[in-house]
């Protein structure tokens, strides 16, 4: 999953920025180096979107509310 680039950019100004003032000639350079650092660490990690979670959350809630389902009837059952 690539990161959205609008994070990735606003995470790059920010890094930026911090920059002491002395090296602000360097900014842009700093920039891009920053851009390629987390790009690279984006890459390998193994990170989902936030739509992607939210289903799977979905999908994990029906499930539960599934097996408490069949949790009950078993418990019915063996009460009869």
């Amino acid at each position: 999953m690539r990161p959205n680039l609008q994070t990735l950019d606003e995470i790059t100004r920010k890094l930026a920025e911090a920059v002491p003032q002395e090296l602000k000639v360097a900014r842009a350079e700093l920039e891009e180096q920053f851009r390629a650092v987390l790009e690279s660490v984006f890459a390998r990690m193994d990170l989902v979107t936030r739509e992607e979670f939210e289903i799977q959350q979905k999908v994990l809630a029906r499930t539960r509310e599934k097996l408490e389902l069949i949790q009950r009837q078993l418990d019915h059952d063996d009460q009869s």
